[in-house]
């Protein structure tokens, strides 16, 4: 019995990793059309801001609440100022676009930290016994932060005036500015707070994966995959990706080890989306958001 809970939290865990390594992308790609190969380097640029800020005496819970969100996200909203915005409609140019911006932050984050792994930081939280077991406590407080988060997202895009405008901006921009909507500064607050959400979630990560300039690689693909497998509803689709991915990569790694966990995720997705080429959502939850 005791190892079937740390099993189950194990795999939990793994599903609450892949929402929130996925949802900030999901914001970006979901609603706004616009693959941001650079959603790794946001991620990095969330765990560098945590290390860096820590490393000069701030505290741990501010960092990554508060100060590793707002920084990734107004680099976000000056990305989307400076180059995304003359790209909208153009896929094949916003992913080269977004390719040498992911090439540039990884060449100065190296220029200005070096190479090696940043300074890490210890997980706050203790572990926690299951019986003969023991599970981390803070991959637990990840569990229930990525709940929130996800909550918080469905709450701001459903019943908030700024979720509103922002759907209804995506799907008829046009319509928006007729009725008076500045379409340019919803294009940048999305786009910023999409950024925000993955700078949270590289914040909370980094005590787990330490930091280094190329650890946006770790995520990108994963992040696609799940955003992908979930199909057009931004918060069903990738919750339930996540937990489809996540479940399977979880009880494989336990079960063989975590490379062939990452094959299994993969292999998963592949046929996946060979069944359903418009992913879950577009098969199940047609009208779902």
């Amino acid at each position: 019995m005791d190892l079937a809970i740390a099993l189950a939290l194990q795999v939990i865990y793994g599903i609450a990793n892949l929402v929130l390594v996925s949802l900030g992308l999901a914001i970006i790609f979901g609603m706004m059309r616009v693959i941001n190969l650079a959603h790794g380097e946001f991620i990095m640029l969330g765990g560098y801001t945590v290390v860096v800020s820590t490393n000069h005496g701030v505290n741990l819970w501010f960092a990554m609440f508060i100060l590793a969100p707002v920084v990734v996200g107004l680099i976000g909203v000056i990305v989307e100022r400076v180059l995304i915005r003359f790209l909208y409609g153009r896929m094949v140019d916003t992913l080269l676009a977004t390719w040498g911006l992911s090439l540039l932050f990884i060449g100065l984050i190296t220029t200005i930290f070096g190479a090696q792994t940043a300074t890490t930081i210890s997980a706050p939280l203790g572990p926690v016994p299951i019986g003969d077991y023991t599970t981390s406590g803070y991959e637990l407080f990840l569990i229930f932060i990525a709940i929130v988060l996800s909550v918080l997202v469905y709450i701001g895009l459903k019943f908030t005036k700024l979720g509103l405008v922002a759907r209804g901006t995506m799907q008829a921009a046009d319509m928006a500015s007729a009725l008076g909507v500045s379409t340019s500064k919803v294009y940048a607050i999305t786009f910023g707070l999409g950024a925000a959400v993955s700078g949270f979630a590289g914040a909370l990560l980094a005590p787990i994966t330490g930091v280094l300039p190329t650890i946006g690689a770790t995520y990108i693909a994963k992040a696609f995959i799940t955003v992908i497998s979930g199909g057009a509803a931004i918060l069903a689709g990738t919750t339930s990706a996540s937990v489809l991915l996540g479940g399977i990569n979880g009880i494989v790694s336990f079960g063989i080890g975590p490379t062939m966990g990452e094959v299994a995720l993969l292999v998963v997705a592949i046929i996946l989306l060979r069944l359903m080429p418009r992913g879950i959502t577009g098969r199940f939850f047609r009208k779902s958001s």
